[in-house]
């Protein structure tokens, strides 16, 4: 994006998040929170009315007070805020009205979906820096949870105000050649970061805070030397661990937290056990708060992925957000795809009710919805054949089909290919461009001689138990940065799912 358009893009959020009358009363909202004082009744007493003003708050922060956490030995309900703030602590309600006035204010966004991930983010981190604030030495330490929560504040105002800009931020990332400072950069004409500072010096929040959220050098942390210092610390390791909370199912074996380990461990005097311990924790406290605010937990963005899947795969499983509907996109991908899927969906699931469908029949019926519904150039399903040791085209839609299905075939034999760790992991893929180097490198010889000019593909392994049966594939010449929302992967899923039964003994 040229650096005039960035320009504008940045100017226009900025004029959005600061113009906006809602906008205005949120950050009005937030500071008036942020700035109140736990160091004496008064400020207790102003926290309790802040939350009294206003029903549905009262409402959460009383379910919050009566989950099983913070339920009072006796078992007695906790029904008046005042108790609420005993029980809680001033400094755990007051970052929990903070983060459900983000979620009241932007969660009915357009991009619900988006906004969803970006607000379990902030919500996560916040309670990672509660839980580390409890073991500081540092008076004040309690701020940290404010400035973990506000870390995650320029995505979510990106993926409310700016979807278009946020799903380019995001293709940029999928091709793993760019962090998520050097996408935003590019794309907004300025990082995440510096677009959460500035909206927060907007707000009028206080300087430490703001300072807290500014990045961390890269490499391994040393020891703070100041409260400051811990807090921008804290603020930064709790937004990673809430992303790696957030897309792993068991975090406590896999290679980032290996990662955050070695970055952190000894900075923010943390072994492996201690920080094993807080991911369980968070994770509990996360459900609940969550569950106080009526969102239910969502899946893991990879429960499905073994740690076997390279970091840039991983971030090709299936799962994006939503689209808006119209006709089509650059890629050729129809904008109504998830009604042409749904009717698919549909005609295939009658076919096997009725039992008129042979199995030949009905991945046929699969295929053609994929290829049809989602704009693909070629799609075929690919199914191992023991005589020949490979895994080889059986049918197809498209150009060129004949040809490509003859030329479609590779061995059974495992490689550190794309195709086979997807099968490996039973991972749903769909990747964007191909002309990232990370994908380049796990694409195969024989795909890349067949099919030079395919720029963005999905992989839908066949796997039943842990047989690897085959593979849906299909692709087309254009990059596809739009992705595959979770209304549209669910019923992909659905259509496989049809197979799978079919094909199971």
């Amino acid at each position: 994006m040229a650096s005039n358009e960035t320009r504008k893009v940045r100017a226009s959020l900025m004029s959005k998040v600061c113009g906006d009358e809602a906008m205005f009363a949120l950050g009005t909202s937030v500071a008036q929170v942020v700035q109140m004082a736990s160091s004496d009744d008064q400020g207790t007493h102003e926290l309790a009315y802040y939350v009294l003003s206003d029903a549905a708050l009262t409402q959460r922060i009383l379910r919050l007070s009566n989950t099983a956490t913070y339920r009072t030995a006796s078992g007695t309900n906790v029904t008046t805020i005042s108790r609420a703030i005993s029980l809680l602590g001033f400094d755990n309600v007051k970052t929990t009205a903070l983060a459900m006035l983000l979620v009241d204010a932007l969660s009915n966004s357009a991009h619900a979906q988006s906004v969803r991930v970006e607000l379990e983010g902030a919500l996560c981190a916040s309670l990672v820096g509660r839980e580390m604030a409890r073991h500081s030495p540092y008076q004040g330490a309690e701020e940290a949870s404010i400035a973990a929560l506000f870390m995650n504040l320029g995505p979510l105002l990106v993926a409310s105000h700016e979807h278009d800009r946020y799903r380019e931020i995001n293709a940029l990332l999928v091709g793993g050649e760019h962090n998520l400072a050097q996408a935003s950069q590019m794309i907004l004409g300025c990082s995440y970061d510096t677009l959460s500072q500035a909206v927060m010096a907007e707000w009028k929040i206080p300087d430490v805070i703001v300072r807290a959220v500014a990045p961390l050098p890269a490499g391994v942390q040393k020891g703070a030397a100041n409260r400051g210092e811990w807090m921008r610390q804290v603020a930064s390791f709790g937004m990673e661990v809430a992303r790696l909370l957030g897309r792993s199912a068991d975090p406590h074996r896999s290679h980032e937290a290996r990662a955050l380990q070695q970055r952190y461990g000894a900075a923010l005097n943390l072994d492996a056990e201690q920080m094993g311990a807080l991911f369980d924790t968070v994770q509990g406290e996360m459900t609940q708060l969550l569950q106080s605010m009526n969102m239910q937990p969502q899946p893991k963005l990879a429960e499905a992925v073994q740690e076997g899947l390279p970091d840039v795969l991983f971030l090709a499983t299936m799962g994006h957000d939503e689209l808006d509907a119209g006709a089509c996109h650059p890629s050729g991908k129809p904008m109504n795809a998830r009604d042409l899927l749904l009717a698919g969906v549909q005609d295939v699931t009658q076919m096997r009710a009725s039992g008129s469908g042979k199995v030949n029949e009905l991945i046929l019926a699969v295929l053609e919805t994929l290829y049809r519904s989602m704009g693909f150039r070629f799609a075929t399903v690919c199914l191992k054949d023991a005589r020949s040791g490979q895994y080889r085209a059986r049918l197809a839609f498209g150009d060129d089909q004949q040809k490509l299905m003859a030329g479609f075939a590779f061995p059974v034999a495992s490689s550190r290919d794309l195709f086979h760790l997807a099968m490996e992991n039973d991972a749903d893929l769909m990747i964007a461009d191909t002309s990232s180097v990370k994908i380049r490198d796990l694409l195969p010889e024989w795909h890349r001689a067949l099919l030079p000019d395919a720029r963005s593909f999905i992989v839908l392994p066949l796997v039943v138990g842990k047989v690897q049966l085959g593979l849906f594939y299909a692709d087309r010449k254009a990059i596809a940065p739009e992705g595959v929302p979770p209304d549209e992967t669910s019923l992909i899923k659905a259509l496989k799912g049809q197979i799978l039964v079919a094909l199971t003994p």
